[in-house]
């Protein structure tokens, strides 16, 4: 092979990472609290050992290697060990349920499961449905007895057996993921050594936030979502620390981790940066040296991005799916433009990263123009794009067309290359012919200072076939009933916009990976089960064309 040739696997980075970076920090906090600092080096070396170990146990090329664990080093090893010995590494969510995890597991076959000691139970469960899995490797402390035949994988991983790293092939597959399934079931997306070791390069390289080996990054997104937004390769190729905070993400957790591990850089869902505020407002605090947050997973909110640039940290919004890997868009600030220009900016989801391209198809199947007014399905691809699903080629035909990936994202996309999303397809309210945002809804809804959260769905309408719902969330010590939520939203809306049903709820549904469920809000209203008050009669037609602009 020549050197031109040279494939782009993980096994590049592995080498940076046990030699040019191997000082770099990794430290892990325990559920008990307990805190240890590790080497990458250190991690590395455990890889080696787990991949000999694994091989003994049987695994071989191309086989599926499941693991169901927080972010914890035993599974940033397993990120190195699995796929550095040509297996596929399927990450497994931890907070779904027992049923849904049997089914992902029939679906994809591994052969193995890894899974921390606190996860034992729910294992258990999942083994009893299916039949593929061969062998366990509990970590975190004694092999369980829940799981006869279990083995530990301190023993595992005790003789220190050295690993003869085979080459490997960049188009081979390395890592499995599974869609969080808010429009259907779950969907497997199955990336390659080349398309991993692309996205790590493009997210460390090629943004102006970009992360330097000086940068301490807080893992917040759990590594069973979309491979942890590939943040454990990410911050290999440029020797960044690494600080893992186990399965505590409560907000009084992150907030004094991020002081005491002197955190600079951190990303997640939306819902974990607002409760992260309400707890700095509720309990007084501030966030150390956090210096950026990579935001995506929905919409965020323009007053949250104020209120954290207020405490000088710079919320960068993103957008990206599991079948793009994440971070495929990325806002940036100019400090060159003018203050409402730079606002107007940060409230699109920004450019794409190089190696993605985006176009717009409108609803008569039509590309849609890119002038920053046209709205259209948002459709991708690029090298960092998969082309199909695992095991599923109808679903592929429908979603991939002709190399492109249809999101089923709405956006408009503007002559300068931003991209602004508008809605999802299937949660977008079409109301007598015409479209309402449900993200600009709920946007101007926790505006409101007594609204915790909020979300928008279409409820069906004798007249204008759907309405808007207002699913709200009153914050603790606060209150607002639906009559004032309607007025400050007809203060800020065109009327046809604006609800004339609110429910108030305790909380939001939410899938394993924190994003809103809608699909689940629609079911309960069906069934009856989401108690609403209906306050106004929905806008006669004039209304309507009187509120355009």
């Amino acid at each position: 092979m020549s050197a031109e040739d040279r494939s782009l696997t993980l096994g590049m980075l592995r080498r940076l990472a046990a030699g040019r970076h191997a000082a770099a920090e990794v430290v892990a906090v325990r559920e008990s609290g307990d805190r240890d600092s590790l080497r990458l080096g250190e991690v590395v070396a455990d890889a080696g050992a787990f991949a000999a170990g694994l091989q003994r146990l049987g695994v071989g090329v191309g086989d599926r290697v499941a693991t169901l664990a927080w972010n914890v080093p035993e599974h940033l090893t397993a990120y190195w060990a699995v796929p550095g010995a040509g297996a596929v590494l399927l990450t497994l969510n931890a907070r779904l349920p027992a049923r849904q995890l049997a089914e992902i597991v029939a679906t994809a076959t591994p052969r193995v499961l890894i899974v921390g000691t606190d996860l034992v139970p729910l294992a258990a469960e999942v083994l009893a449905a299916v039949d593929c899995i061969e062998r366990v490797v509990v970590f975190g402390g004694p092999a369980a007895e829940e799981i006869p035949g279990a083995v530990a994988y301190a023993d595992l991983i005790g003789a220190g057996e050295g690993f003869d790293w085979p080459e490997l092939d960049e188009h081979m597959p390395a890592g499995l993921c599974f869609t969080s399934g808010t429009v259907g079931r779950p969907k497997g997306v199955l990336y390659s050594h080349r398309q991993l070791v692309l996205h790590a390069l493009t997210m460390a390289a090629f943004d102006p936030y970009g992360l330097p080996g000086s940068d301490r990054v807080l893992a917040v997104v759990p590594m069973f979502h979309a491979m942890g937004w590939n943040l454990p390769y990410i911050t290999a190729m440029n020797g960044a620390a690494l600080i893992l905070p186990g399965r505590r993400l409560a907000p009084e957790h992150l907030v004094p981790l991020i002081r005491s591990e002197a955190v600079t850089f951190s990303s997640g869902v939306p819902t974990v940066w607002a409760d992260v505020r309400r707890h700095v407002d509720r309990v007084g605090g501030d966030l150390g040296s956090l210096r950026a947050i990579g935001c995506g997973g929905n919409r965020v909110p323009d007053e949250l991005m104020h209120w954290y640039q207020d405490r000088g940290v710079t919320v960068l919004q993103g957008w990206g799916m599991t079948e793009t890997g994440p971070g495929g868009s990325r806002v940036f600030d100019d400090p060159s433009l003018e203050p409402d220009e730079r606002w107007r900016r940060r409230s699109t989801v920004g450019w794409l990263r190089p190696l993605y391209e985006a176009r717009l198809r409108a609803p008569d199947g039509t590309l849609a123009p890119c002038d920053g007014e046209a709205v259209g399905e948002v459709e991708v691809r690029g090298p960092l794009v998969v082309r199909e699903y695992y095991g599923d080629p109808e679903d592929a035909a429908e979603r991939f067309r002709d190399g492109w990936l249809r999101t089923g994202d709405l956006g408009t996309i503007d002559a300068a290359g931003w991209l602004k999303l508008v809605d999802r397809e299937k949660d977008v309210i079409k109301s007598g012919g015409e479209w309402i945002s449900s993200l600009d809804v709920e946007e101007a809804l926790l505006r409101h200072p007594a609204v915790a959260a909020a979300a928008v769905i279409g409820i069906e309408d004798d007249r204008w076939i759907e309405r808007p719902c207002a699913c709200v969330v009153i914050a603790a010590e606060a209150a607002a009933d639906a009559a004032e939520l309607r007025a400050f939203l007809l203060e800020q809306l065109p009327r046809w916009w604006v609800p004339e049903t609110f429910a108030r709820v305790a909380e939001l549904p939410r899938t394993g990976v924190g994003k809103i469920d809608k699909r689940a809000l629609r079911a309960r209203y069906e069934s009856g089960d989401l108690a609403v008050e209906s306050i106004a009669a929905a806008p006669e037609k004039e209304d309507r064309d009187a509120s355009e602009p």
